[in-house]
């Protein structure tokens, strides 16, 4: 039963990993078609760069979020001379962000959260079943 702990560790690192992945993908879907006067201050899309982290004592290994970098995508210039917005060409520039991926992005984070929480239940749910037999 020590290793349970760390099994709770692990998960709750997991957890926190994928709350920060779908906070991302919000963060880029809520700011999909926002426009700005010049291409360097267009909103880029934020990306989590994960990471392993091992447990030197136990051997065991998580997955923790290093940092969140914005995304090299280049924005995408539009003529809309009519925008407040528009640079001296007519131009303005938006975002370039594909919804479609950052809702496949929300929902396969939101699923491997649900995952480590079924796989958390199990396990509390096993440790009660192995005290309760005692």
């Amino acid at each position: 039963m020590s290793d349970n702990p760390g099994l709770f560790s692990i998960v709750q690192r997991g957890m926190s990993a994928q709350m920060i992945r779908m906070n991302t993908a919000a963060s880029n879907l809520a700011n999909a078609g926002s426009v700005a006067s010049s291409e360097d201050g267009a909103y880029r899309p934020l990306r989590p760069v994960f990471e392993q982290q091992l447990d030197q004592a136990t051997g065991l290994s998580s997955v923790r979020v290093s940092e969140v970098r914005q995304s090299d995508t280049a924005a995408i210039r539009r003529h809309d001379p009519d925008h407040p917005l528009a640079d001296a060409n007519g131009d303005v520039w938006e975002a370039a962000v594909d919804e479609s991926a950052e809702m496949v992005e929300i929902m396969e984070s939101a699923r491997q959260y649900q995952n480590l929480v079924e796989a958390m239940q199990t396990a509390k749910q096993l440790m009660l079943e192995t005290i309760r037999s005692k």
